[in-house]
């Protein structure tokens, strides 16, 4: 694989549950390299429009490289995705897809921080021009918080240890390369799963903290409900737990309120709240496609259709 290549996974079922209307306004959340973008604009008949959002700055300039009148492309993250759409003047729109986590350009570019296979600054910022590095949050933070950080947001069971081994090697220099990093947290985790790394949750962790990722996830969703005309549909690939958990439990709620209210309302006299999303999908990739693309080994695709506008919660 290329360093500028990325394959979109679940390319066909994403497209296929995203677009059910040809003439439609649609709004890719995160293009990356524009795999699913350009999809879209395929399907899409010459009335159709699509606008497409990123926060990193590598992923705006490709935009430049889709020479199509009906797209549009955005410097933002998903979480704004609201005062995006405003400042193109558009309201609600037919579509929305978001392509959650780190794509392969990201990965596969040492300088970007994000992988703990090629050594690289110890960045892991989406958009390198804001916000606090991993580098930083690691020099700053006491044990306590990193160790927080490496539990909550990578499951990752030997968090204690790992968060002392950082703070006692910053004691000694700065941890500033993602091998640096690497190899401190191989030093304290003694056991791991057959055939991952022992850094895979601890970066993964760090990466989820500094983009603030599951807050940007649920802002995001609840502004694309806000957004989308009833009829239009919400797809959202995710590619762990987190971030599928937020995404299932968001559908369910507006696809089953009742069953999601507090049990304190559920006792008033009051009308049953009525659903404003029916859930469509959910997709897994298949034996060819993690064949072909083992990055797509872990992704889910989920896609709900709104049916009404949200009335409660």
């Amino acid at each position: 694989m290329r360093i500028d290549e990325h394959i979109p996974v679940l390319l066909e079922p994403t497209v296929e549950g995203l677009l059910v209307n040809p003439d439609g306004i649609y709004l890719d959340c995160t293009f990356g390299r524009g795999g699913h973008s350009r999809a879209i604009l395929q399907r899409l008949s010459s009335r159709g429009r699509l606008l497409a959002l990123d926060r990193d700055p590598q992923a705006v300039q490709s935009m430049s490289a889709v020479q199509d009148p009906r797209f549009t492309g955005l410097k933002s993250a998903f979480a704004d995705l609201a005062e995006a759409l405003d400042s193109v003047g558009v309201g609600q729109v037919d579509g929305i897809m978001m392509d959650i986590g780190v794509s392969s350009p990201q990965i596969d570019q040492a300088d970007r921080g994000f992988s703990f296979r090629k050594d690289g600054p110890l960045d892991m910022r989406m958009d390198p021009l804001s916000g606090e590095s991993a580098a930083e949050f690691l020099a700053r933070a006491d044990a306590r918080d990193i160790s927080e950080v490496i539990k909550n947001y990578g499951e990752e069971r030997f968090a204690v240890q790992i968060a002392a081994a950082i703070v006692a090697r910053r004691q000694e220099r700065p941890i500033t390369t993602t091998l640096d990093l690497a190899q401190i947290v191989a030093s304290a985790v003694r056991t791991r799963e057959p055939g991952q790394d022992p850094a895979t949750r601890t970066f993964q962790a760090l990466r989820i903290h500094v983009n603030q990722e599951l807050a940007q996830l649920e802002q995001g969703l609840n502004a694309a409900f806000e957004r989308l005309k009833v009829g239009g549909r919400l797809a959202v690939i995710s590619f762990h737990s987190l971030e599928d958990r937020i995404a299932k439990q968001f559908i369910e709620r507006l696809a089953n309120p009742k069953a999601s209210q507090d049990i304190r309302l559920r006792k008033l006299p009051l009308p049953d709240p009525k659903p404003s999303m029916r859930k469509v999908c959910r997709v897994k990739p298949d034996v060819a496609e993690c064949e072909r693309n083992p990055r797509a080994r872990s992704s889910v695709l989920r896609v709900a259709e709104k049916i009404a506008e949200r009335t409660h919660g």
